[in-house]
């Protein structure tokens, strides 16, 4: 065995080196750039824990494991928050404020961030505009197109339903709660999770630029990040509901 006798907490996880990663651009150094940077660093960090936990699904839902894809969901959801929930530190950042560093950030745009596409692509985006706003930045990364060349998680879910021999309408159409149909709950939660943190995005830019100001990089903004609210990961998930209740309606 190894020895780490000599491994303490900051050499474990490099903190001096973590630390040396924030490199301000503006001249002096405006104080509300530091924690711009440190919130989309941070949100890299969680988009990569994302990353490995969908992974990890994905492993589960090919060998049909409903339990341990329940738990891994779990834990996708609780990331999702706490990537939201830091969004709340840049509502501090006021309009004058951001525009006295903005200009240090050159061209680059959230869009570019490789790792959120990756989750979208994973997730279940793989529609021609998607694709195509992809190949605006150039080649696609490796990491992007591992992600692409995936099955989205909807197709995985309803190969384990056929599998279990049952369907999306039994699900919630039986006589009661399935650990399947608990799995359903959970998709459909990460989705309601990555939408609130859609919402929280568009907000917090408007709030900062304005709602018809261009984004950095010379993107569209939050006019962009609206119409990313009418993205569905699981529209199977969202298509089911209606059924159900067309289905159980009773004459008035």
């Amino acid at each position: 065995m190894s020895d780490h006798s000599d491994l303490n907490y900051g050499s474990y996880l490099m903190v001096d080196e973590l630390l040396q990663l924030q490199r301000p651009r503006s001249q002096p150094e405006h104080p509300d750039e530091i924690l711009f940077i440190v919130v989309h660093q941070a949100s890299e960090l969680w988009f990569k824990a994302i990353l490995h936990e969908l992974e990890h699904l994905i492993v589960n839902l090919r060998a049909a494991e409903t339990v341990p894809a329940l738990h891994t969901m779990r834990r996708i959801n609780a990331l999702v928050r706490i990537v939201s929930g830091q969004l709340a530190a840049l509502d501090t950042l006021p309009p004058q404020r951001f525009a006295q560093f903005r200009g240090n950030l050159g061209s680059s745009s959230g869009g570019q961030s490789t790792q959120f596409r990756a989750i979208e692509a994973m997730s279940g985006l793989r529609d021609e505009h998607f694709l195509a706003v992809l190949r605006e930045h150039g080649t696609i990364p490796d990491l992007l197109q591992h992600a692409i060349d995936q099955p989205t998680l909807q197709s995985l879910f309803l190969d384990l339903l056929e599998r279990k021999q049952t369907t999306l309408e039994q699900l919630y159409l039986g006589p009661g709660p399935s650990p399947e149909y608990l799995l359903a709950e959970a998709l459909m939660e990460y989705e309601q999770g990555f939408q609130l943190w859609r919402y929280l995005h568009v907000q917090l830019v408007e709030r900062i630029i304005g709602p018809q100001t261009g984004g950095t990089g010379g993107t569209l903004g939050a006019r962009y990040l609206q119409a990313t609210l009418r993205q569905r990961f699981f529209p199977e998930l969202w298509e089911v509901r209606r059924k159900f209740f067309e289905s159980s309606a009773s004459p008035a």
